[in-house]
């Protein structure tokens, strides 16, 4: 399939490249040094968002935040302007879902289906074609999708309408922050109070504490290897929306907000393009 692709960062970049190998076409937007091998390999590089939609069959973002989407999809040659009927627009960043359930009507309105397809896994995950997809649309426009998301990920769902994707991927943030919060206080924990970190997290992991985010990111504390695997700023905005929407549902999400505070003193303190689990710091 021809195939665009908008959104080259940390995990788009491995995104796109399992897509080419998969035998597609692609073409890229903002390509830049880090995603220039991209090209080497067969992509083509575009000069608009505008230029993708009208060379692509099936149109992909992967960026940071909803205003982001939203000038790449309806800015001056955004996607909007290149479409033509029958295309498909999938968005796999983590945005507001009820921005997801207008920028989808407006879509749709070009004759074209939109699938909300936000991702959970990090960068292991987008490197290694696991990613957890969690997606919201019309069934038949999900089918269309789904070869392409079996190429990038393992655990691929559709959990409902257009927007039902980001709600489930609130939820996702929502309880890996909280893990992180835990691991955070049990490893600080155990070495202010005189035990061994490693040992402490080794026990752990063979009892009902256990967790993908002991697993990795308790070792990344205890190492204090912060690396973005996934960026604490771009986790806080999760967290913003999750809030955000919690208070349009007058409901309580106390522990999120929390977290969200101490992601705010992580952010004060620089730590914003170090990888989540430098939660720890803020502690």
């Amino acid at each position: 399939m021809k195939i665009g692709f908008i959104g080259l960062g940390v995990m788009g970049r491995p995104m796109a490249q399992h897509l080419i190998e998969a035998g597609h076409e692609l073409y890229l937007h903002r390509v830049k040094p880090a995603s220039t091998h991209l090209v080497k390999h067969g992509a083509t590089a575009c000069a608009s968002a505008m230029e993708v939609a009208q060379a692509a069959e099936v149109i992909i973002l992967m960026l940071p935040d909803t205003p982001d989407v939203e000038t790449v999809l309806f800015g001056e040659e955004g996607v909007a302007q290149g479409l033509s009927s029958g295309k498909l627009v999938i968005d796999m960043s983590s945005i507001s879902p009820l921005a997801t359930k207008d920028f989808a009507a407006r879509i749709e309105a070009c004759g074209c289906d939109y699938v909300d397809a936000p991702v959970s896994g990090g960068e292991v995950g987008a490197k290694a074609a696991s990613l957890t997809i969690m997606a919201g649309g019309k069934p038949e426009a999900f089918e269309r999708a789904k070869p392409l998301f079996e190429k990038m990920g393992k655990n691929i769902t559709l959990i409902g309408g257009v927007g039902d994707g980001q709600i489930a991927k609130v939820a996702n943030q929502i309880v890996v922050a909280l893990n992180i919060q835990a691991v955070s206080e049990a490893i600080r924990f155990s070495r202010k109070a005189g035990a061994d970190p490693t040992v402490v997290r080794k026990a752990l992991l063979g009892g009902f504490a256990a967790s993908r985010v002991l697993e990795i990111h308790g070792e990344r504390m205890i190492n204090e290897a912060f690396e973005p695997g996934f960026r604490m700023r771009l986790h806080h905005k999760d967290l913003s929306l999750a809030l955000e929407s919690a208070r349009l549902l007058e409901i309580m999400l106390p522990n999120t907000a929390m977290v969200h505070q101490l992601m705010n003193s992580a952010l004060e303190k620089g730590l914003g393009d170090t990888d989540h689990s430098a939660l720890i710091k803020a502690l």
